[in-house]
């Protein structure tokens, strides 16, 4: 249930958790800033001016640096993007790496040494250093990137890198050694019907904490196929909510983010056209509850209180 909210900041795009659970990290499409707020007054701390309009963000799993990635920053060229670095103990932009279109979904290894970003107008994945604070590669697709997520090896680096693609109902398979996509994952025919409600195809993905899944949202389906790992088996969907269309046949609810309880029982898909959020048992692939926010969501995130 909603047990709390969080007013005054307008089109907010993505709300981060400093990894002790004190502090909000909060992007919003109206001010090129990064909203640091006090988790329990929801006071405000900070406002970390930004090279441009924000998208996504991540926190390293060490606390130290907040990485944002940036959609526009409002230079000559068009679209231009880059990713932005913040010091999460000064609150300062240390770093913006600039890349040649926006950026709008980002992941991070286990160790936090590497950054993956996608860029749905530059059709590419970058990845960045964040030691030398440097891209360390790239790969073009031939369509844009949306959402993403980085599976990790038992030490923390990174061995896969799964992305959605705006054009393909399914997911790309990136070796993260060779730099190479290495498969191209298409959900099943079935379901279908369902228009897409919001931008894009399959649009959310997400790996459960303790490595055994990988969840992916299907638009023409209005649902997430979920998928063993790390043999990429697929073991079933959970539909999700229909929108109600006065007079005409029920749309598809538009599913957007993923995220998941630390302890792997529960995951939450965002349906932007729904507004509402879906409560989902990762083992028994069943709907727990839906629990309605009143405006579109987007991007969401986990945090465990004590």
């Amino acid at each position: 249930k909603v047990v709390e909210v969080i007013k005054g900041i307008e089109s907010p795009e993505v709300v981060r958790f400093s990894p002790d659970g004190s502090r909000l990290y909060i992007t919003s499409r109206s001010e090129d800033v990064l909203d640091v707020r006090d988790r329990k007054s929801g006071k405000q701390i900070k406002k970390v001016p930004l090279s441009g309009w924000a998208n996504d963000a991540q926190v390293t799993s060490d606390g130290k640096l907040i990485v944002i990635c940036i959609r526009n920053t409002g230079t000559e060229a068009v679209d231009a993007g880059a990713l932005d670095i913040i010091d999460a103990k000064s609150l300062e932009k240390i770093k913006s790496i600039p890349v040649k279109r926006g950026l709008h979904d980002v992941a991070l290894t286990g160790d936090g040494k590497f950054a993956a970003a996608g860029s749905p107008g530059g059709h590419f994945i970058t990845v960045f250093d964040l030691q030398k604070m440097e891209i360390a590669w790239e790969l073009p697709y031939d369509q844009g990137v949306l959402p993403l997520i980085i599976e990790s090896n038992p030490d923390g680096s990174g061995h896969r890198i799964f992305a959605n693609l705006n054009e393909t109902n399914g997911f790309s398979v990136v070796d993260f050694a060779t730099h190479k996509e290495v498969d191209r994952i298409k959900n099943p025919d079935e379901p279908k019907g369902f228009t897409p409600g919001c931008e894009g195809i399959s649009h959310g993905i997400g790996i459960a904490p303790d490595n055994k899944t990988l969840w992916t949202n299907s638009r023409p389906a209005n649902a997430v196929f979920v998928y063993s790992l790390p043999d990429l088996k697929l073991m079933g969907h959970v539909s999700l909510p229909e929108t109600a269309v006065p007079g005409k046949a029920n749309r598809g609810g538009g599913p957007a983010w993923i995220t998941f309880t630390p302890d792997s029982k529960t995951v939450y898909v965002s349906t932007c056209g729904t507004k509402s959020i879906t409560a989902i048992d990762v083992q028994a692939m069943k709907e727990l509850t839906r629990i309605p926010v009143h405006e579109m969501p987007d991007r969401i995130s986990t945090l465990l209180l004590p």
